[in-house]
């Protein structure tokens, strides 16, 4: 089923979603808190962006153009749909390609912020799929893996530009492996935790390209108190 919702912490801002597939997450929002727009931002790019809600949010804390890639063509319309519900055709656009072939057809170093929010884990022989397709997609690396996210910001990002991703944080000692390989240097790193007491699930993490030596280690987040109840940063991103 089809649904228009409001996004959480913003009354003016409106989601298409389809109830059956695979919904955005808290990840999306904590990512979109979790980039800096410096004054010299001209063009942000969103890899996989799905329903378009990391550019949306974007949206609220720069004018720049922002453009999103979706290969899904059913996913994409819901981005569209959801672009179109803001009123924000004039700043965000949105295609449906593979990034593959959108890096390959593009001229290199053309955007100064990178954002993803990719599948997190990969698809190996054992891996347990989903038996909805969009839910496989969402979480596995079928479509889109790190190495081509990493290829893609090396290409499509200026010189000293900034590629923000958030991933589990299990996976981190590969994830800067990867980026390495490419020029990408972390810059920046959060660690995310459900609660004080548990384990970090999810990392932020900032690359630079061609980006010096040097990782700056932001404090903790922690999504929900001991009463269950998000917590006053938490409250204060939504």
């Amino acid at each position: 089923m089809r649904t228009t919702n409001y996004l959480l912490g913003h009354k003016n801002l409106k989601i298409v979603q389809e109830s059956d597939w695979f919904k955005f997450s808290i990840d999306s929002i904590l990512l979109s808190y979790f980039v800096q727009i410096k004054k010299n931002t001209a063009k942000i790019l969103d890899i996989g962006t799905g329903n378009a809600i990391i550019p949306i949010l974007l949206s609220t804390k720069t004018p720049v153009p922002i453009l999103g890639i979706e290969i899904q063509k059913d996913v994409y319309e819901l981005g569209r749909q959801s672009i179109i519900k803001n009123k924000l055709e004039n700043q965000v656009k949105i295609l449906c390609e593979d990034i593959k072939t959108y890096v390959k057809e593009q001229e290199s170093d053309v955007y100064d912020i990178i954002t993803c929010n990719p599948p997190y884990f990969k698809k190996e022989e054992k891996s347990h799929l989903n038996v909805d397709i969009h839910k496989q997609y969402a979480r596995h690396e079928i479509l889109l893996d790190l190495e081509h996210v990493m290829i893609s910001a090396r290409k499509l990002l200026r010189n000293n530009g900034s590629l923000y991703l958030v991933h589990r944080s299990e996976r981190i000692v590969s994830i800067i492996e990867e980026a390495r390989k490419y020029n990408l240097e972390p810059k920046r790193i959060q660690f995310v935790y459900p609660k004080k007491g548990k384990n970090s699930n999810i990392v932020l993490i900032e690359f630079v390209k061609n980006g010096k030596e040097g990782i700056k280690l932001l404090e903790p987040l922690y999504i929900y108190d001991e009463s269950g109840n998000y917590t006053e940063k938490v409250q204060k991103m939504l």
